[in-house]
Protein backbone atom coordinates (compact mmCIF):
# COMPACT_ATOMS: atom_id res chain seq x y z
CA UNK A 1 0.00 0.00 0.00
CA UNK A 2 3.19 2.18 -0.49
CA UNK A 3 1.82 5.82 -2.11
CA UNK A 4 -1.84 5.28 -0.89
CA UNK A 5 -2.79 7.34 2.34
CA UNK A 6 -4.45 4.80 4.13
CA UNK A 7 -5.70 5.65 8.10
CA UNK A 8 -2.91 2.90 8.93
CA UNK A 9 -0.25 5.14 7.60
CA UNK A 10 -1.95 8.44 9.17
CA UNK A 11 -1.56 6.56 12.67
CA UNK A 12 1.69 5.22 11.78
CA UNK A 13 3.16 9.17 10.93
CA UNK A 14 0.88 10.08 14.54
CA UNK A 15 2.58 7.83 16.61
CA UNK A 16 6.44 8.21 15.19
CA UNK A 17 6.13 11.82 15.01
CA UNK A 18 4.61 12.50 18.56
CA UNK A 19 7.54 10.29 19.97
CA UNK A 20 9.96 12.30 18.31
CA UNK A 21 8.19 15.23 19.77
CA UNK A 22 8.46 14.09 23.49
CA UNK A 23 12.14 12.45 23.09
CA UNK A 24 12.98 16.25 22.23
CA UNK A 25 10.86 18.23 24.48
CA UNK A 26 11.47 16.18 27.42
CA UNK A 27 14.81 15.73 29.43
CA UNK A 28 13.53 13.49 32.52
CA UNK A 29 10.87 10.92 32.78
CA UNK A 30 8.46 10.49 29.93
CA UNK A 31 6.17 8.22 31.82
CA UNK A 32 3.73 10.51 32.21
CA UNK A 33 3.55 11.66 28.92
CA UNK A 34 3.12 8.74 27.09
CA UNK A 35 0.30 7.60 29.28
CA UNK A 36 -1.25 10.99 27.94
CA UNK A 37 -0.48 9.89 24.32
CA UNK A 38 -3.20 7.47 23.03
CA UNK A 39 -6.37 10.14 23.93
CA UNK A 40 -4.52 13.36 21.82
CA UNK A 41 -4.06 10.76 19.24
CA UNK A 42 -7.85 9.26 19.76
CA UNK A 43 -9.44 12.08 20.97
CA UNK A 44 -13.15 12.11 21.73
CA UNK A 45 -15.58 9.49 22.86
CA UNK A 46 -16.22 7.69 19.69
CA UNK A 47 -13.96 4.94 17.49
CA UNK A 48 -12.74 6.54 14.86
CA UNK A 49 -12.48 3.21 12.57
CA UNK A 50 -13.32 0.53 15.13
CA UNK A 51 -16.07 1.78 16.68
CA UNK A 52 -14.42 1.40 20.33
CA UNK A 53 -12.29 4.47 20.98
CA UNK A 54 -10.92 2.69 24.05
CA UNK A 55 -9.71 -0.59 21.39
CA UNK A 56 -8.39 2.13 19.42
CA UNK A 57 -6.55 3.78 22.27
CA UNK A 58 -5.07 0.31 23.47
CA UNK A 59 -3.80 -0.20 19.78
CA UNK A 60 -2.35 2.79 19.71
CA UNK A 61 -0.63 2.07 23.15
CA UNK A 62 1.14 -0.63 21.94
CA UNK A 63 1.74 1.27 19.09
CA UNK A 64 4.13 3.60 21.12
CA UNK A 65 5.56 1.14 23.21
CA UNK A 66 6.92 -0.48 20.04
CA UNK A 67 8.27 3.05 18.35
CA UNK A 68 10.11 3.21 21.53
CA UNK A 69 11.62 0.01 21.22
CA UNK A 70 9.66 -1.50 23.80
CA UNK A 71 7.92 -4.92 24.07
CA UNK A 72 4.51 -5.09 23.30
CA UNK A 73 2.56 -6.03 27.00
CA UNK A 74 0.84 -8.89 27.75
CA UNK A 75 -2.76 -8.95 27.05
CA UNK A 76 -3.37 -11.67 30.43
CA UNK A 77 -1.54 -9.16 32.75
CA UNK A 78 -2.51 -5.24 33.20
CA UNK A 79 0.13 -3.18 33.12
CA UNK A 80 0.55 0.61 32.39
CA UNK A 81 1.61 1.95 29.13
CA UNK A 82 4.83 3.23 30.65
CA UNK A 83 5.69 0.00 32.09
CA UNK A 84 9.50 -0.55 31.94
CA UNK A 85 9.82 2.74 29.95
CA UNK A 86 13.24 3.47 31.91
CA UNK A 87 14.56 0.88 29.49
CA UNK A 88 14.04 3.39 26.57
CA UNK A 89 16.01 5.87 27.67
CA UNK A 90 19.10 3.88 27.72
CA UNK A 91 20.69 5.02 24.14
CA UNK A 92 22.89 2.04 24.05
CA UNK A 93 20.24 -0.45 23.93
CA UNK A 94 19.27 -2.54 20.80
CA UNK A 95 15.70 -4.09 20.13
CA UNK A 96 14.90 -7.21 22.66
CA UNK A 97 13.56 -9.20 20.17
CA UNK A 98 11.03 -10.17 18.52
CA UNK A 99 11.59 -7.08 16.36
CA UNK A 100 9.02 -7.59 14.61
CA UNK A 101 5.47 -7.89 16.84
CA UNK A 102 1.41 -8.59 16.16
CA UNK A 103 -0.66 -6.26 18.02
CA UNK A 104 -3.55 -8.94 19.27
CA UNK A 105 -6.38 -7.42 19.47
CA UNK A 106 -5.94 -5.53 16.77
CA UNK A 107 -5.74 -8.67 14.47
CA UNK A 108 -9.09 -9.39 12.70
CA UNK A 109 -8.26 -13.18 12.93
CA UNK A 110 -8.47 -13.38 8.94
CA UNK A 111 -9.26 -17.07 7.72
CA UNK A 112 -5.63 -18.45 6.75
CA UNK A 113 -7.12 -19.42 3.60
CA UNK A 114 -10.88 -19.82 1.68
CA UNK A 115 -12.58 -20.52 -1.34
CA UNK A 116 -15.83 -19.53 -1.94
CA UNK A 117 -18.56 -18.50 -4.01
CA UNK A 118 -19.95 -14.73 -4.63
CA UNK A 119 -22.63 -13.13 -5.17
CA UNK A 120 -21.64 -13.04 -9.00
CA UNK A 121 -22.38 -16.59 -9.32
CA UNK A 122 -24.96 -16.79 -12.10
CA UNK A 123 -25.58 -21.11 -12.09
CA UNK A 124 -24.60 -21.01 -15.17
CA UNK A 125 -25.70 -24.62 -17.45
CA UNK A 126 -21.86 -25.30 -17.87
CA UNK A 127 -20.85 -25.45 -13.93
CA UNK A 128 -17.48 -25.98 -14.91
CA UNK A 129 -16.87 -25.67 -11.37
CA UNK A 130 -18.73 -28.36 -10.02
CA UNK A 131 -16.74 -30.62 -12.74
CA UNK A 132 -13.27 -29.96 -11.97
CA UNK A 133 -13.47 -30.56 -7.87
CA UNK A 134 -11.27 -33.52 -6.96
CA UNK A 135 -12.87 -33.79 -3.86
CA UNK A 136 -17.06 -33.33 -5.23
CA UNK A 137 -16.95 -30.20 -2.77
CA UNK A 138 -19.41 -28.12 -5.32
CA UNK A 139 -22.72 -28.56 -5.79
CA UNK A 140 -25.20 -26.65 -7.49
CA UNK A 141 -27.83 -25.08 -5.25
CA UNK A 142 -30.95 -25.21 -6.62
CA UNK A 143 -32.48 -23.28 -4.39
CA UNK A 144 -30.86 -20.32 -5.46
CA UNK A 145 -29.36 -21.37 -8.71
CA UNK A 146 -25.72 -21.03 -7.45
CA UNK A 147 -22.73 -23.02 -6.41
CA UNK A 148 -21.81 -24.25 -3.26
CA UNK A 149 -18.55 -25.28 -1.58
CA UNK A 150 -18.55 -27.80 1.43
CA UNK A 151 -15.75 -26.23 3.64
CA UNK A 152 -15.52 -29.36 4.95
CA UNK A 153 -14.72 -31.28 1.75
CA UNK A 154 -12.38 -28.70 0.37
CA UNK A 155 -9.04 -28.72 -0.33
CA UNK A 156 -8.70 -25.21 -1.40
CA UNK A 157 -6.94 -26.34 -4.47
CA UNK A 158 -8.66 -23.06 -6.29
CA UNK A 159 -9.26 -25.17 -9.44
CA UNK A 160 -13.17 -24.12 -9.12
CA UNK A 161 -12.24 -20.10 -9.13
CA UNK A 162 -9.41 -21.08 -12.43
CA UNK A 163 -12.54 -22.34 -14.77
CA UNK A 164 -15.11 -20.02 -13.50
CA UNK A 165 -16.07 -17.48 -16.18
CA UNK A 166 -17.63 -15.04 -14.01
CA UNK A 167 -14.59 -14.79 -11.67
CA UNK A 168 -17.54 -15.14 -9.15
CA UNK A 169 -15.28 -17.76 -6.22
CA UNK A 170 -12.55 -16.31 -5.15
CA UNK A 171 -9.38 -17.49 -3.12
CA UNK A 172 -8.95 -15.67 -0.10
CA UNK A 173 -5.45 -15.47 1.86
CA UNK A 174 -4.54 -13.70 5.06
CA UNK A 175 -2.82 -11.00 3.89
CA UNK A 176 0.08 -10.90 6.12
CA UNK A 177 0.53 -15.02 5.35
CA UNK A 178 0.41 -14.45 1.68
CA UNK A 179 3.05 -11.99 2.20
CA UNK A 180 5.49 -13.68 3.92
CA UNK A 181 7.57 -15.64 1.64
CA UNK A 182 8.82 -17.48 4.74
CA UNK A 183 5.89 -19.11 5.56
CA UNK A 184 6.46 -17.73 9.06
CA UNK A 185 2.42 -16.69 9.91
CA UNK A 186 -0.31 -19.49 10.82
CA UNK A 187 -3.04 -18.95 13.41
CA UNK A 188 -2.87 -19.20 17.42
CA UNK A 189 -5.70 -20.71 19.48
CA UNK A 190 -7.74 -17.81 19.15
CA UNK A 191 -7.50 -17.64 15.24
CA UNK A 192 -5.00 -14.49 15.50
CA UNK A 193 -1.93 -13.82 14.02
CA UNK A 194 1.05 -15.58 15.33
CA UNK A 195 4.87 -15.22 13.54
CA UNK A 196 7.07 -18.39 13.79
CA UNK A 197 10.31 -16.23 15.07
CA UNK A 198 12.46 -19.23 14.24
CA UNK A 199 11.06 -18.83 10.16
CA UNK A 200 10.85 -14.87 10.52
CA UNK A 201 13.47 -12.69 8.83
CA UNK A 202 12.09 -9.73 9.56
CA UNK A 203 11.39 -8.08 6.23
CA UNK A 204 8.54 -6.36 7.48
CA UNK A 205 7.00 -7.65 4.20
CA UNK A 206 3.85 -8.98 6.79
CA UNK A 207 3.77 -5.30 8.43
CA UNK A 208 3.09 -3.83 4.78
CA UNK A 209 0.38 -5.81 3.52
CA UNK A 210 -1.48 -6.15 7.04
CA UNK A 211 -5.04 -3.86 6.39
CA UNK A 212 -5.59 -3.86 9.79
CA UNK A 213 -2.64 -2.28 10.65
CA UNK A 214 -1.97 -5.18 13.43
CA UNK A 215 1.35 -5.74 12.68
CA UNK A 216 4.69 -3.13 13.80
CA UNK A 217 8.41 -3.35 14.37
CA UNK A 218 9.88 -2.11 16.89
CA UNK A 219 11.90 1.72 16.36
CA UNK A 220 14.71 3.55 17.87
CA UNK A 221 13.42 7.24 16.99
CA UNK A 222 13.59 8.34 20.81
CA UNK A 223 17.26 7.09 21.46
CA UNK A 224 18.30 8.03 18.45
CA UNK A 225 17.26 11.45 19.22
CA UNK A 226 18.27 11.15 22.71
CA UNK A 227 22.14 10.61 21.31
CA UNK A 228 22.31 13.85 19.35
CA UNK A 229 20.56 15.99 22.13
CA UNK A 230 22.95 14.70 24.71
CA UNK A 231 25.93 15.98 22.56
CA UNK A 232 26.67 12.75 20.77
CA UNK A 233 28.42 13.30 17.06
CA UNK A 234 25.52 11.56 14.92
CA UNK A 235 26.25 10.77 11.59
CA UNK A 236 23.59 10.05 9.06
CA UNK A 237 24.21 6.99 6.61
CA UNK A 238 21.84 7.31 3.97
CA UNK A 239 20.65 4.07 1.57
CA UNK A 240 20.30 4.09 -1.59
CA UNK A 241 16.43 4.09 -1.61
CA UNK A 242 15.98 7.64 -0.40
CA UNK A 243 15.63 9.20 -3.63
CA UNK A 244 12.13 10.52 -3.72
CA UNK A 245 11.04 9.10 -0.63
CA UNK A 246 10.64 12.67 1.31
CA UNK A 247 8.86 14.35 -1.81
CA UNK A 248 9.56 14.98 -5.55
CA UNK A 249 11.30 18.15 -4.98
CA UNK A 250 13.34 17.42 -2.12
CA UNK A 251 16.76 16.88 -3.58
CA UNK A 252 19.78 15.31 -2.01
CA UNK A 253 21.00 19.01 -1.16
CA UNK A 254 17.72 19.41 0.93
CA UNK A 255 17.92 16.41 2.45
CA UNK A 256 21.31 16.96 3.76
CA UNK A 257 20.47 20.32 4.88
CA UNK A 258 17.39 19.01 7.19
CA UNK A 259 19.37 16.28 8.85
CA UNK A 260 22.11 19.18 9.62
CA UNK A 261 19.03 20.80 11.05
CA UNK A 262 18.21 18.16 13.20
CA UNK A 263 21.31 18.06 14.72
CA UNK A 264 23.41 15.30 13.03
CA UNK A 265 26.77 15.86 12.33
CA UNK A 266 26.44 15.37 8.45
CA UNK A 267 25.25 13.00 5.94
CA UNK A 268 26.78 9.98 3.78
CA UNK A 269 25.36 8.48 1.27
CA UNK A 270 25.49 4.41 1.66
CA UNK A 271 25.74 4.00 -1.76
CA UNK A 272 29.54 4.61 -1.10
CA UNK A 273 29.62 1.24 0.86
CA UNK A 274 27.98 -0.52 -2.41
CA UNK A 275 30.32 0.39 -4.26
CA UNK A 276 32.71 -1.14 -1.73
CA UNK A 277 30.88 -4.12 -1.26
CA UNK A 278 30.48 -4.42 -5.23
CA UNK A 279 34.35 -4.38 -5.21
CA UNK A 280 34.50 -6.88 -2.00
CA UNK A 281 32.31 -9.37 -3.99
CA UNK A 282 33.55 -9.27 -7.29
CA UNK A 283 37.19 -10.01 -5.66
CA UNK A 284 35.48 -12.77 -4.08
CA UNK A 285 33.63 -14.17 -6.77
CA UNK A 286 36.71 -14.16 -9.32
CA UNK A 287 38.57 -16.65 -6.26
CA UNK A 288 36.00 -18.41 -5.25
CA UNK A 289 33.44 -19.54 -8.26
CA UNK A 290 33.84 -21.77 -9.46
CA UNK A 291 37.07 -23.32 -7.99
CA UNK A 292 35.99 -23.97 -4.29
CA UNK A 293 32.23 -22.91 -4.68
CA UNK A 294 29.00 -24.08 -6.91
CA UNK A 295 28.05 -20.10 -6.86
CA UNK A 296 28.01 -17.02 -5.02
CA UNK A 297 24.67 -15.42 -3.54
CA UNK A 298 25.20 -11.67 -2.80
CA UNK A 299 25.10 -10.56 0.83
CA UNK A 300 23.50 -7.22 1.27
CA UNK A 301 19.65 -8.04 1.71
CA UNK A 302 19.80 -9.39 5.18
CA UNK A 303 16.29 -10.82 4.72
CA UNK A 304 17.45 -12.95 1.86
CA UNK A 305 21.24 -14.16 3.67
CA UNK A 306 19.07 -14.91 6.44
CA UNK A 307 16.77 -16.86 4.56
CA UNK A 308 19.36 -18.79 2.78
CA UNK A 309 21.46 -19.45 5.95
CA UNK A 310 17.82 -20.88 7.68
CA UNK A 311 16.35 -23.25 4.81
CA UNK A 312 19.89 -24.12 3.31
CA UNK A 313 22.24 -24.46 5.85
CA UNK A 314 24.51 -26.61 3.52
CA UNK A 315 24.90 -23.85 1.07
CA UNK A 316 25.59 -20.69 3.54
CA UNK A 317 29.21 -21.05 2.74
CA UNK A 318 27.88 -20.00 -1.23
CA UNK A 319 26.75 -16.42 0.62
CA UNK A 320 29.08 -13.90 -0.07
CA UNK A 321 30.96 -13.20 2.90
CA UNK A 322 31.79 -9.23 2.10
CA UNK A 323 30.41 -6.57 4.29
CA UNK A 324 27.01 -5.12 3.47
CA UNK A 325 27.09 -1.42 2.24
CA UNK A 326 25.57 -0.39 5.56
CA UNK A 327 28.84 -1.72 7.85
CA UNK A 328 30.99 -0.62 5.09
CA UNK A 329 29.82 2.61 5.43
CA UNK A 330 29.31 2.94 9.07
CA UNK A 331 33.29 1.71 9.22
CA UNK A 332 34.31 4.59 7.01
CA UNK A 333 32.40 7.10 9.00
CA UNK A 334 34.23 5.50 12.09
CA UNK A 335 37.39 5.30 10.48
CA UNK A 336 37.54 9.11 9.92
CA UNK A 337 35.73 10.66 12.80
CA UNK A 338 36.58 9.18 16.20
CA UNK A 339 33.77 8.44 18.87
CA UNK A 340 31.54 8.94 16.22
CA UNK A 341 27.50 7.14 16.13
CA UNK A 342 26.37 5.96 12.95
CA UNK A 343 22.11 5.61 12.55
CA UNK A 344 21.40 3.80 9.08
CA UNK A 345 18.42 5.59 7.10
CA UNK A 346 17.00 3.37 4.52
CA UNK A 347 13.75 1.34 3.59
CA UNK A 348 14.65 -2.11 5.43
CA UNK A 349 12.96 -3.67 8.52
CA UNK A 350 15.38 -6.38 7.81
CA UNK A 351 18.64 -4.18 8.30
CA UNK A 352 17.33 -3.74 11.94
CA UNK A 353 17.81 -7.00 12.94
CA UNK A 354 21.19 -6.83 11.04
CA UNK A 355 22.61 -4.36 13.23
CA UNK A 356 21.84 -6.50 16.55
CA UNK A 357 24.08 -8.93 15.82
CA UNK A 358 27.23 -8.93 17.70
CA UNK A 359 29.41 -8.43 14.59
CA UNK A 360 27.43 -5.08 13.25
CA UNK A 361 26.87 -3.56 16.60
CA UNK A 362 30.49 -1.78 16.87
CA UNK A 363 29.65 -0.11 13.65
CA UNK A 364 26.11 1.00 13.35
CA UNK A 365 24.60 2.27 16.61
CA UNK A 366 21.07 3.04 14.98
CA UNK A 367 18.32 2.13 12.14
CA UNK A 368 15.41 4.09 11.36
CA UNK A 369 13.46 3.80 8.16
CA UNK A 370 12.58 6.76 6.21
CA UNK A 371 9.03 6.54 7.72
CA UNK A 372 10.52 6.74 10.84
CA UNK A 373 12.74 10.00 9.66
CA UNK A 374 9.44 11.49 8.20
CA UNK A 375 7.98 11.84 12.04
CA UNK A 376 11.10 13.46 13.04
CA UNK A 377 11.00 16.03 10.60
CA UNK A 378 7.19 17.01 11.16
CA UNK A 379 8.44 16.62 15.30
CA UNK A 380 10.67 19.46 14.33
CA UNK A 381 8.22 21.05 11.63
CA UNK A 382 11.07 21.28 8.86
CA UNK A 383 9.73 22.05 5.44
CA UNK A 384 12.21 19.74 3.89
CA UNK A 385 10.66 21.44 -0.17
CA UNK A 386 11.37 24.86 1.54
CA UNK A 387 15.03 24.40 2.92
CA UNK A 388 17.75 25.96 1.75
CA UNK A 389 20.23 23.54 -0.30
CA UNK A 390 23.58 22.33 1.02
CA UNK A 391 25.56 22.68 -1.96
CA UNK A 392 27.73 19.56 -1.24
CA UNK A 393 24.77 17.74 -1.43
CA UNK A 394 25.57 13.91 -0.21
CA UNK A 395 28.70 11.99 -1.44
CA UNK A 396 29.93 10.98 -4.60
CA UNK A 397 28.88 7.88 -5.53
CA UNK A 398 28.97 5.29 -8.33
CA UNK A 399 26.18 5.16 -10.79
CA UNK A 400 26.09 1.37 -10.06
CA UNK A 401 26.61 1.66 -6.29
CA UNK A 402 23.47 4.03 -6.22
CA UNK A 403 21.29 1.55 -8.32
CA UNK A 404 21.83 -1.22 -5.28
CA UNK A 405 18.30 0.22 -4.20
CA UNK A 406 16.39 -1.37 -7.02
CA UNK A 407 16.18 -4.87 -8.11
CA UNK A 408 19.27 -6.33 -10.39
CA UNK A 409 21.07 -3.43 -9.34
CA UNK A 410 23.85 -5.58 -6.64
CA UNK A 411 24.41 -7.76 -9.48
CA UNK A 412 25.18 -5.97 -12.08
CA UNK A 413 27.56 -3.65 -10.45
CA UNK A 414 29.52 -6.30 -9.61
CA UNK A 415 29.31 -7.86 -13.24
CA UNK A 416 30.78 -4.55 -14.36
CA UNK A 417 33.21 -4.38 -11.28
CA UNK A 418 34.18 -7.76 -13.02
CA UNK A 419 34.28 -6.84 -16.67
CA UNK A 420 36.67 -3.84 -16.05
CA UNK A 421 39.33 -5.94 -14.20
CA UNK A 422 38.98 -9.38 -15.67
CA UNK A 423 37.15 -8.43 -19.60
CA UNK A 424 37.43 -11.98 -20.87
CA UNK A 425 36.00 -13.60 -18.06
CA UNK A 426 32.49 -14.55 -18.76
CA UNK A 427 29.89 -13.97 -15.83
CA UNK A 428 26.06 -15.26 -15.61
CA UNK A 429 23.50 -14.21 -13.22
CA UNK A 430 20.21 -15.04 -11.85
CA UNK A 431 18.54 -13.07 -9.84
CA UNK A 432 15.04 -13.59 -8.14
CA UNK A 433 12.79 -10.62 -5.86
CA UNK A 434 10.60 -11.25 -2.87
CA UNK A 435 11.27 -14.29 -0.70
CA UNK A 436 9.23 -17.18 -2.24
CA UNK A 437 10.90 -16.79 -5.72
CA UNK A 438 14.32 -16.50 -3.88
CA UNK A 439 13.49 -19.76 -2.28
CA UNK A 440 12.83 -21.43 -5.85
CA UNK A 441 16.44 -19.19 -7.04
CA UNK A 442 18.07 -21.23 -3.85
CA UNK A 443 16.42 -24.74 -4.53
CA UNK A 444 17.64 -24.92 -8.63
CA UNK A 445 20.79 -23.43 -7.51
CA UNK A 446 20.83 -26.60 -4.89
CA UNK A 447 20.36 -28.88 -7.60
CA UNK A 448 22.98 -27.43 -9.87
CA UNK A 449 21.19 -25.26 -12.55
CA UNK A 450 23.14 -21.89 -11.35
CA UNK A 451 26.71 -23.22 -10.60
CA UNK A 452 29.27 -20.89 -11.71
CA UNK A 453 26.83 -18.08 -11.83
CA UNK A 454 26.33 -15.10 -9.49
CA UNK A 455 22.90 -15.13 -7.52
CA UNK A 456 21.23 -11.84 -6.69
CA UNK A 457 18.51 -12.18 -3.88
CA UNK A 458 15.94 -9.43 -2.80
CA UNK A 459 13.39 -9.98 -0.54
CA UNK A 460 11.00 -7.70 -1.07
CA UNK A 461 9.93 -7.43 -5.09
CA UNK A 462 11.50 -4.73 -6.54
CA UNK A 463 13.94 -4.33 -4.75
CA UNK A 464 14.93 -2.23 -1.61
CA UNK A 465 12.91 0.74 -3.03
CA UNK A 466 10.07 -1.85 -1.80
CA UNK A 467 10.95 -2.28 2.02
CA UNK A 468 8.52 -2.13 4.84
CA UNK A 469 9.81 1.31 5.50
CA UNK A 470 9.09 2.95 2.21
CA UNK A 471 6.52 5.38 1.36
CA UNK A 472 6.52 5.67 -2.43
CA UNK A 473 5.26 3.85 -4.96
CA UNK A 474 7.59 1.33 -6.58
CA UNK A 475 8.19 2.13 -9.89
CA UNK A 476 8.27 6.01 -9.18
CA UNK A 477 11.07 4.97 -6.56
CA UNK A 478 12.60 2.89 -9.35
CA UNK A 479 12.92 5.78 -11.81
CA UNK A 480 13.82 8.02 -9.20
CA UNK A 481 16.90 6.41 -7.89
CA UNK A 482 17.59 5.50 -11.89
CA UNK A 483 17.41 8.68 -12.69
CA UNK A 484 19.28 10.78 -9.41
CA UNK A 485 22.49 7.72 -10.22
CA UNK A 486 22.77 8.24 -13.58
CA UNK A 487 23.94 11.85 -12.56
CA UNK A 488 27.16 9.95 -10.62
CA UNK A 489 30.55 11.16 -12.03
CA UNK A 490 31.85 7.18 -11.99
CA UNK A 491 29.52 4.46 -13.86
CA UNK A 492 31.61 1.78 -12.45
CA UNK A 493 31.73 1.08 -8.29
CA UNK A 494 35.56 0.48 -8.44
CA UNK A 495 36.29 3.81 -9.82
CA UNK A 496 35.38 5.50 -6.90
CA UNK A 497 37.20 7.33 -4.88
CA UNK A 498 36.73 5.70 -1.71
CA UNK A 499 37.74 2.16 -2.96
CA UNK A 500 41.08 3.15 -1.94
CA UNK A 501 40.00 2.79 1.49
CA UNK A 502 38.24 -1.02 1.31
CA UNK A 503 41.49 -2.32 2.61
CA UNK A 504 41.30 -0.21 6.05
CA UNK A 505 37.90 -1.14 6.44
CA UNK A 506 37.63 -5.22 5.98
CA UNK A 507 40.79 -6.39 8.47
Amino acid sequence: MRGVETRIREIRHSIFTEIARMAYEIDGYVGKRIEELPYEIIPGEIGNFRNDVFLERAIVGERLRLAMGLPCRSASAHAPLSDNIELADQTETYYTPPLINVIKFACNACKEKRVFVTDGCQGCLAHPCVEVCPKKAVTLDRTNGRSYIDPEKCIKCGKCAEVCGYHAIIIQERPCAAACGMDAIHSDENGKADIDYDRCVSCGQCLVNCPFGAISDKSQIFQVIRAIRSGERVYAALAPAFVGQFGPKVTPGKLRAAMKALGFADVFEVAIGADLCATQEASDFINEVPEHLPFMATSCCPAWSSMAKKLFPDYANCISMALTPMTLTARLIKHRHKNAKVVFIGPCAAKKLEAMRNDVRSDVDFVLTFEEMTGIFDARQLDLEAIEEDPDGVNNASVDGRNFAVAGGVAKSVEDVIHEKYPDREINIANAEGLRECRKLLTLAKAGKYNGYLLEGMACPGGCVAGAGTMQPIKKSQTAVNKYAAQAKHKISSQTEHVKELDKLVD
